[in-house]
């Protein structure tokens, strides 16, 4: 093999003494620095007991939201699968059954809203895009399963519960 340039690097191999050799000054650094941990500030938190404090600009898991009434507020345009840069949210527009629309305010909905979590790079431009104010992204962080298809929430798990909608509108009432 031919060298492409004339400078080499002279590598000097230092003899070891007696105590490097027996690897006493390693073993007793890496006491000092485990002995210097034991008594420094406590990291590990006891999760279903105690819950991490978070930051005030925190972004959760999505929630979709429900107006007033209870009904879903997602229209089916889909400007959130658009917005998104991870391509993780997929849905389905349907349109109401004749006898329906006097329940509801807009005719269109989602059949299938879908995030797939493992994709979901939480970056809240779905909550940005959306005009209708139906996607948020607040709540828990606690993501975890030992199956990828688990990780894939679809309406049942994202739609915020009729009862936490009921109670707003109480409090908002008195």
């Amino acid at each position: 093999m031919k060298l492409l340039t004339s400078r080499s690097k002279v590598v000097v191999q230092k003899k070891m003494n007696l105590m490097e050799r027996l690897y006493i000054p390693a073993i007793l650094g890496g006491l000092l620095v485990t002995i210097r941990h034991l008594f420094g500030r406590k990291t590990t938190i006891q999760f279903p007991d105690e819950k991490r404090k978070f930051s005030p600009v925190y972004r959760g898991l999505q929630v979709l939201k429900r107006d007033e009434n209870g009904a879903e507020r997602c229209t089916a345009c889909g400007l959130c699968a658009l917005a998104c840069p991870a391509e993780a949210i997929t849905m389905d527009a349907a349109e109401r059954k004749s006898g329906e629309e006097h329940l509801y305010r807009e005719e269109k909905y989602a059949s299938r809203y879908e995030i797939n979590m493992l994709r979901c790079i939480f970056c809240g431009f779905c909550e940005e895009a959306c005009p209708k104010q139906a996607i948020y992204l607040e709540g828990e962080m606690a993501l975890s399963s030992f199956f990828r298809g688990n990780l894939v929430y679809g309406k049942d798990k994202l739609l915020e519960p009729v009862k936490t909608v009921q109670d707003k509108r109480e409090v908002v009432i008195l």
